[in-house]
């Protein structure tokens, strides 16, 4: 199946379509903030922008085309994916500003260590805290998205839930960043 879409996408078409789906994200979450179908439909479309953060890897991979380019904008992309949504979340009373304050400032705080480390010559990796801290993210705005209790699961509450675990595991991953960073910078 990889193989077939390979003919016409490269991973950072994935990536690039990540991005442009937060609009009607968005939009939907606007016009449908009452309307529990519309909300549901809007979920669906995060589904989907959730699944090209993993097929613009496989595909990366398959193609054998892991770019720098890509390597910079599939992060980035998924920055402005959860970053925006919770924004919104926030100003639609549904999520708490306090944890977007906390998990966009991290983002921040382990770029701007990143961007410092490669100015030094030092790579700082991804680690699995940071994956596992967008898959949460993803999880919690996903569950926030729908809000409304639907197949008798209390979306919204499981969402501040999970969103309450990723900023645990977004400070957890942050400081190993941080730890990392002053590690390779002392075997210097």
């Amino acid at each position: 199946m990889v193989a077939f879409f390979s003919k016409w996408l490269t991973a950072n078409h994935l990536t690039t379509l990540r991005v442009a789906l937060v609009p009607f994200i968005y939009a939907g979450m606007v016009i449908g903030k009452d309307e529990h179908w519309i909300l549901f439909s809007t979920w669906l479309v995060f589904f989907f922008a959730c699944l090209t953060d993993y097929w613009d890897g496989v595909l990366a991979r398959h193609q054998g085309q892991t770019t720098k380019l890509g390597k910079l904008l599939d992060p980035v992309a998924d920055k402005i994916l959860i970053g925006s949504l919770l924004v919104l979340l926030v100003a639609m009373g549904r999520a708490p500003a306090l944890l977007t304050v906390i998990l966009i400032s991290r983002e921040f705080i382990v770029n701007g260590l990143r961007s410092i480390a490669a100015a030094e010559g030092m790579v700082i990796s991804a680690s699995s805290g940071g994956k596992l801290k967008t898959i949460s993210q993803m999880f919690a705005v996903g569950f926030l998205i729908i809000h409304y209790p639907t197949i008798g699961i209390p979306t919204h509450e499981v969402g501040i839930v999970i969103l309450w675990a990723s900023t645990v595991i977004s400070l957890w991953s942050g400081y190993n960043y941080v730890v990392a960073y002053f590690v390779a910078q002392h075997d210097e």
